[in-house]
């Protein structure tokens, strides 16, 4: 099962979080057909949203990442709740592209290297948090680096590692987020840059020992004494609902929903996240418009 830990060092201005995630990464391949290298692309956003979820305090808070990129794949929604479940898609789940000379999926490639990445922290408050960086690479993980040292100002080691079996399964999935928290002096970022380096690719390590997310971090942080903070489950989790769709139909107004019924009599939608179809008839549609009139 797939777990999220998250740490805090008991020597040191340092925390951490880290995830395996082969199954939620499994479940969003098999919901949107993805090819290898948007199953990396996306596996890897997703389990960065999911920690970036998991570290909201407020019940009911979100955060949403958008890569938006020039490479074929265009684009990738990720959004994560308070505790790290975590839901996504990719605007072009079918792109092809060769290996790159390491034998790696090239994810920078299908993302493209100029765009943005856009962080949404909604805290259940009037106005939600907004962050936008320029993309790094587009291989995910130095992109969100990349936000927290301009956005929040945290400098984050950040990896994240999806392996694609020959049958195009999931076969791994893996990551990690370490901050330094204020005070962190030179010694404590040496030995973090360190464990960082003798660590290697996360994939790696997790298939060389079927490590799991506190054995992550332990070996890539040895140097400093670990204090578990909450460890949990996580899953792919769309929240969509007849009822949600319902009112996204209501909220288009009373104008748009009667060109609806005149142009097409009924409506078939289909959740982004999950693939869900949804079926409204005219009768039901006529009822959502005496709802959107009142």
């Amino acid at each position: 099962m797939d777990r999220i830990v998250r740490v805090i060092a008991k020597n040191a201005p340092v925390k951490a979080s880290a995830i395996t995630g082969r199954d939620l990464v499994e479940r969003a391949r098999q919901i949107h057909k993805t090819l290898p290298v948007v199953t990396a692309a996306l596996g890897r956003a997703l389990m960065a949203g999911a920690m970036m979820g998991d570290q909201l305090k407020g019940e009911g808070s979100s955060v949403t990442l958008r890569f938006k990129g020039d490479g074929p794949m265009g684009s990738l929604t990720v959004v994560s709740d308070n505790t790290g479940n975590v839901r996504g898609y990719a605007q072009n789940p079918a792109v092809l592209l060769p290996l790159k000379e390491n034998g790696k999926l090239d994810v920078g490639g299908a993302m493209g290297g100029q765009g943005t990445l856009t962080v949404i922290k909604d805290l259940d408050m009037k106005e939600p948090y907004v962050g936008m960086v320029p993309l790094v690479s587009g291989e995910i993980a130095e992109d969100v680096t990349q936000y927290f040292a301009v956005s929040e100002q945290i400098p984050t080691a950040c990896a994240l590692g999806v392996l694609v079996d020959t049958d195009q399964s999931v076969l791994r999935a893996g990551g990690y987020l370490i901050q330094l928290l204020p005070g962190a002096g030179e010694e404590v970022i040496e030995k973090v840059e360190a464990g960082v380096k003798a660590l290697g690719p996360v994939t790696a390590a997790l298939m060389a020992e079927g490590m799991d997310a506190e054995g992550l971090l332990r070996r890539v942080l040895p140097d400093l004494e670990l204090e578990i903070l909450e460890s949990h489950p996580v899953e792919y989790r769309c929240y969509c609902s007849r009822e949600r769709v319902a009112q996204a139909l209501i909220s288009m107004g009373p104008d748009e929903l009667r060109a609806l019924i005149k142009e097409q009599g009924c409506a078939e939608l289909t959740c982004q996240f999950c693939d869900a179809v949804y079926q409204f008839s005219r009768e039901e549609l006529e009822e959502l418009l005496k709802r959107a009139a009142r």
